[in-house]
């Protein structure tokens, strides 16, 4: 899934600022009035709502909730195992499943109240800190994305695929906020928890590989000492 693609420097400084993002919009959060960025940014979105626009969020919403990434996430696992890629389908399955937890976990620690739905949007039961709408697809459309590449691909080619997830996970979080659901800082704490939770990910995956590689390289080395002593 993930394999010369993991640059530990890189990967743990970003992880690092999404951990310092996240703490911060978690105090604001924490305040129990909305501050004025995230009222401001609702009403700047909501400005932007026409009747067609509202069909597309509604649809960007769905696919991007329960209904449409667990019956996808579980073709995709499937695929993987089949394609005789089961590290691939693991490693995927840990990371969106992980992800839906650790929404879940941090939902009820930090008892958020999300704000009045707009549209006549159906206000979710759950709490709003962070977006598990974002958090979520976040894992999904970016693991994905790794998986699919190729080193063989051309330049053109990952750009399109890192492109794609991009723009599926930004739909999807842009998608709550304009159905009045979410406060902007609670999809960006959903951005930023996926960097961190997909980060840990890529450095068990690094440590996995390198266990393995580790692994192959004794079982050589006592393969050949073997042989040796059998000849003498």
């Amino acid at each position: 899934m993930i394999r010369s693609k993991f640059h530990p420097a890189r990967d743990v400084a970003v992880a690092a600022g999404a951990v310092l993002l996240f703490a911060w919009l978690a105090q604001q959060a924490a305040r129990g009035v909305p501050p004025e960025f995230d009222l401001a940014g609702r009403e700047a979105v909501h400005a932007f709502a026409q009747p067609w626009l509202t069909w597309v969020m509604q649809g960007a919403s769905l696919v991007g909730g329960g209904w449409g990434l667990w019956p996808g996430g579980l073709l995709i696992v499937g695929l993987l195992a089949r394609a005789a890629r089961g590290r691939d389908a693991a490693l995927f399955a840990v990371a969106v499943v992980g992800a839906n937890l650790l929404s879940e976990a941090m939902k009820l620690f930090f008892h958020r109240a999300r704000p009045a739905p707009w549209f006549g949007y159906p206000l979710p039961s759950t709490y709003g800190f962070p977006s598990g709408h974002a958090l979520v697809s976040f894992c999904f459309f970016l693991c994905l994305a790794e998986i699919l590449i190729r080193a063989e691909w051309p330049l053109a080619g990952k750009v399109a695929m890192w492109s794609a997830a991009l723009a599926f996970t930004l739909t999807v979080g842009l998608s709550r906020v304009y159905l009045g659901v979410h406060y902007p800082t609670d999809v960006l704490a959903g951005y930023a928890a996926g960097i961190v939770w997909t980060t840990l990910i890529r450095v068990a995956h690094h440590i996995w590989q390198g266990r393995g590689k580790r692994n192959a390289f004794l079982e050589k080395a006592r393969s050949a000492h073997s042989m040796n002593v059998s000849e003498e």
